[in-house]
């Protein structure tokens, strides 16, 4: 008995603290040895990242993966970089693998629904983006998905849900003032455009509504006004455009031209013109400099009947505008008028300067540089809200 506890106490002892130790430093060599492969393979893929080698990235992140598995920013990176090479099935891939894991914690497993969504909105599949996206409601994403949630609602044009989402975002906003409000004013807009050939009543009221709402923004008045002009309610029309004057100065000369039609329509050519010359004096622009020119020919302001009165004819504002703004437009429609000293050939200089100046009075979205004949209030190349300028190409 005596002679088996001292065995115990001079071999056996000794011979486990051995073999423990022996398995420590294995275990500590594994550990080492894994360790060091995962942050090699992740330090060459972020290098080949830096360097816009995704293909080589990519490799190296599947290597890093394969090596720590249950490292999820690994995943992360690696679903990130599948969405921006287009690679969206396998971005989706990685992502449910990520949510399918019971040891992901509470924040990344929101990160990666929130990653989940993504993918399915850069695919065009909107109703699985839709669906991923109403599961972060009430967590730390909320906001994130609102706003993605508003861009799927804009391209597939649910202009009331959209309205939802950004009156969501608007009180959820620390602004102030309301980043939200002017856009949903546009969403009030494009309702009410949808109902004018079936329900123009209830399509007055939306606009109504969104001058209400965004008193500040100018596409509500402008659109009323041209619906209360299509239903012979110039009067009507003329005092929306009037108070446009008032509540978005910079966009009188979207409707610079109907004002002035209006405004002889309705014989308040004076009124008119004295608000066309205040906006113009504050900020030269062409498209109100035309109103005035219009204005001033129609109520006979300038006569020419002698060589003193035809310096002062309306044509010649636009020389005077040239003081102010350099304007190949302008100068080609003062020489519209301008006799000349080779008469016959005034056909073929005109349809040069038209042609030279068609492009100079395009708009340009200030987003993506994208121009139109038209003025956009939603950009149909970048989808922007309000980007592009009131004023024209050559003004620019």
């Amino acid at each position: 008995m005596d002679l088996d506890l001292v065995w115990l106490l001079l071999v056996a002892l000794p011979l486990a603290f051995v073999l423990g130790w022996g398995a420590s430093r294995f275990d500590l060599r594994q550990l080492r040895f894994d360790s060091r492969q995962a942050p090699k393979a992740y330090f060459k893929g972020l290098n080949y990242l830096l360097n816009e080698q995704q293909d080589q990235a990519i490799d190296a992140f599947i290597e890093a993966v394969q090596n720590d598995p249950d490292t999820s920013e690994l995943h992360f990176a690696l679903g990130n970089l599948f969405r921006r090479r287009g690679e969206f099935q396998r971005a989706v891939r990685v992502h449910e693998h990520l949510l399918s894991r019971g040891d992901l914690s509470a924040d990344d497993h929101q990160r990666a629904q929130h990653a989940l969504a993504l993918d399915f909105l850069k695919a065009g599949v909107l109703d699985r983006a839709e669906e991923a996206l109403r599961k972060l409601d009430g967590g730390p994403l909320e906001k994130q998905s609102l706003i993605a949630l508003l861009a799927i609602f804009e391209r597939s044009r649910d202009w009331e849900q959209a309205a939802v989402c950004a009156r969501r975002l608007h009180t959820a906003s620390d602004s102030k003032e309301g980043e939200f409000e002017d856009r949903i004013a546009h969403y009030l807009c494009e309702q009410a455009i949808s109902l004018r050939a079936c329900d123009e009543p209830a399509g007055r009221k939306l606009l109504e509504r969104a001058v209400m709402t965004a008193p500040h923004a100018p596409r509500a008045r402008i659109e009323l006004a041209q619906w209360q002009a299509a239903a012979g309610e110039s009067l009507a029309a003329f005092r929306t455009l009037k108070t446009l004057c008032n509540a978005a100065p910079d966009a009188l000369p979207l409707a610079a031209g109907q004002f002035a039609q209006l405004a002889s329509t309705i014989d308040t050519r004076t009124e008119a013109l004295a608000l066309l010359q205040t906006s113009y004096a504050r900020t030269p622009s062409l498209d109100v400099l035309d109103a005035i020119v219009a204005l001033k020919q129609a109520t006979g302001a300038a006569t020419t009947t002698s060589p003193s009165d035809a310096a002062d004819a309306p044509r010649n504002l636009y020389v005077a505008h040239l003081d102010r703004v350099p304007s190949l437009v302008a100068a080609a429609r003062w020489l519209a008028d301008e006799k000349i000293e080779h008469e016959q050939f005034r056909p073929q200089l005109q349809r040069t300067l038209e042609r030279a100046t068609r492009p100079l009075t395009r708009y340009r979205c200030a987003s993506c540089g994208f121009e139109a004949s038209l003025h956009f209030w939603h950009c149909p190349g970048c989808q922007s809200w309000d980007s592009y300028s009131t004023r024209r190409v050559d003004e620019l």
